[in-house]
Formats: structure tokens, C-alpha cells, sequence
């Protein structure tokens, strides 16, 4: 691929609609800021909408730093039927009867607490998990049998927002508050097979990843509308998403940042960095790298030359 830049590195939230790929996305992100370089972090189905941070420049070396611990998603989950992806875009591989108590609000509320908490989950066979050296996704679309082990999962909350029948399909929407690596598809299947009923995802929007909400994201419209200068109108402040407390550096501690050379802690008492514990260096709302505090100076971690932008954003 032909390499062309920008000019500028930062982060952007970007609300990812129903029917594209997050691969999909970075390519028109690409196109409208004029920036080969370009990454996102946490991927999102074609089936899903929702927020997708995106790195931009120097920014998607970063993607692999920032904390999207927690997500929040809105889901509608359909029962009746299992399907071979646990959401609407897979076949059906088995069905069973839904009874009556499942337009019940109360009946609803009380299967849904059932969720909240510390649990075991098992990943959807469709799913990018890797299975020697092959996408889990690629293994089942080949008809191979996909079995992946059961990972540590926390749902932090699950709440009833409506129920609907349609076509005699009852399906439940709901707000989920999950933990990083909680496939949302998982927990419908497991929904249904926990109440004697087959269920799957039947739609699904990411409302927050982190920091970020859906509110400080913009739409691939606006962004075709506006490009670059939009974009940068709606940089996320890398400070935000990152796990680290931050430090103002002088022009002078600039100038041994970009040139590797270690700095001294700042002789502040209000400043405590344990060894071996991180850092942002900060100058002119630029984040300039991450550095650690190694045999009591701080040291290069990572660089980046020509700053992250939109600090205090």
C-alpha cells in the first residue's frame, strides 16, 4: 500500500454502523483524513454499531496501551432459536418453545441478574480468537470443529430496557456493563440455554468502550463531510484512555526526550512513581512518550516523535 500522511497523530472515536466491518472502517477513515496509517482497537462485527477508537499517525501505537477494560453495549436478544453464530447472521442450528413468561418484565429482570458477576465464558466458534496460528472464524467457516476454552468474564451490570414480539419472536433489549474480552453473543446463548429456551443476538450497539462514549464519537457522515479538519475537531484525549498518571515536561527535558537521554524525578513531593511504574510526559498538549521510572530516573518506554495531539481535549 502506497504510504501518504497526514501530518497530525491522535485519537478518534468514530461510530461504526450496522453492516461494515472495523477493517471496513480504517480504510474509510484512511481515505477521509488522508492518513495511510491508521489502526483500531476492540473489533466490532459487521453485525454490531457503535464506538470503534481509532488510532491516527503515531496514535495507533497506543491502541495496544490504552484501557478498554469495560464496555457498555445495548443488545436484543432473540429466543427461540440457537444459531450456528449466536447472532442473526448465522444459520439456525436448533430451536425450542418460548413460553409465556417471557413478556414478563419481572421474569425478564430476574434471568437477567442471574448474569451480573464473576463468570466462565466460552467464545462464540465465529469469533477472532486465534486457534494455531488460524482465526477461529476462518476454522468454522471450513466446517472444522471449533472448540475454545472458557476465559474469566465480569458482568458488571444487565439491565432490562423493553420487551417486543415480533412475527411471535420474543426477544428482550437490554444494557449490558461487561468486561474487556465479554462476547455479548455468548452471553445470549447462554441466556437461552440457562432458561430451557434456544436464544441469539439479534442486534447490537456498543453505547461506550472505556473513556469513550458514544457522544464524543462522529459519524462516518460527518467525517466524509468535514475530513481531516473534523477529525480534529473530535480528537479523544489520549490522557483519557491511558492507565497512567501524566508529567509537564520544559523545552529543555523535551530536547533529552527526543533524543533518549534519561530524566531526573521531578524534586516534587506531591510526585511519587514507584520504580518500574509508568508515566506520560506531556508538552504543549502533546503527549511526547511513555516513560518508566527505572533505578530512580525515568526511562524511554515509548517515544513518539512528533507528539500524540489532543491533550486536556
Amino acid at each position: 500500500m502506497k504510504r501518504f500522511s497526514c501530518g497530525h497523530s491522535f485519537l478518534l472515536g468514530v461510530v461504526k454502523p450496522v453492516g461494515l466491518s472495523s477493517h471496513d472502517v480504517v480504510a474509510r477513515v484512511r481515505r477521509e483524513v488522508g492518513e495511510s496509517k491508521v489502526g483500531h482497537a476492540g473489533t466490532l462485527d459487521p453485525l454490531a454499531s457503535g464506538v470503534l477508537l481509532m488510532g491516527i499517525g503515531q496514535a495507533t501505537r497506543l491502541l495496544g496501551l490504552v484501557t478498554l477494560d469495560d464496555k457498555r453495549y445495548r443488545a436484543r436478544i432473540s429466543f427461540g432459536s440457537e444459531t450456528s453464530t449466536d447472532d442473526a447472521e448465522g444459520e439456525a442450528v436448533r430451536t425450542a418453545p418460548v413460553d409465556r413468561r417471557f413478556l414478563e418484565g419481572d421474569f425478564a429482570r430476574d434471568a437477567l441478574a442471574t448474569l451480573v458477576g464473576d463468570h466462565m465464558q466460552v467464545p462464540p466458534a465465529y469469533s477472532a480468537i486465534s486457534v494455531d496460528g488460524m482465526r477461529a472464524y476462518a476454522l468454522a467457516r471450513k466446517g472444522a470443529e471449533v472448540e475454545l476454552a472458557a476465559r474469566p468474564i465480569t458482568v458488571i451490570s444487565s439491565e432490562l430496557v423493553a420487551i417486543s414480539q415480533d412475527d411471535g419472536t420474543v426477544s428482550w433489549t437490554c444494557d449490558f456493563h461487561v468486561s474487556k474480552g465479554t462476547f455479548i453473543r455468548a452471553l445470549a446463548r447462554d441466556l437461552g440455554r440457562s432458561l430451557g429456551t434456544a436464544a441469539h443476538l439479534s442486534a447490537l450497539e456498543r453505547t461506550a468502550s472505556g473513556t469513550i462514549s458514544l457522544d464524543r464519537c462522529m459519524t462516518l457522515d460527518g467525517l466524509a463531510e468535514g475530513g481531516l479538519d473534523a477529525a480534529l475537531a473530535h480528537m479523544v484525549d489520549p490522557l483519557s484512555t491511558l492507565p497512567y498518571r501524566s508529567l509537564p515536561i520544559s523545552d529543555d527535558e523535551l530536547a533529552d526526550v527526543l533524543n533518549g537521554r534519561q530524566l531526573d524525578l521531578p524534586k516534587d513531593d506531591a510526585f511519587v512513581l514507584p520504580e518500574g511504574e509508568s508515566v506520560c510526559l506531556v508538552h504543549d498538549a502533546r503527549l511526547m512518550g511513555i516513560w518508566e521510572r527505572r533505578n530512580g530516573r525515568l526511562a524511554a518506554r515509548s517515544n513518539f516523535p512528533s507528539g500524540i495531539e489532543g491533550v486536556g481535549r
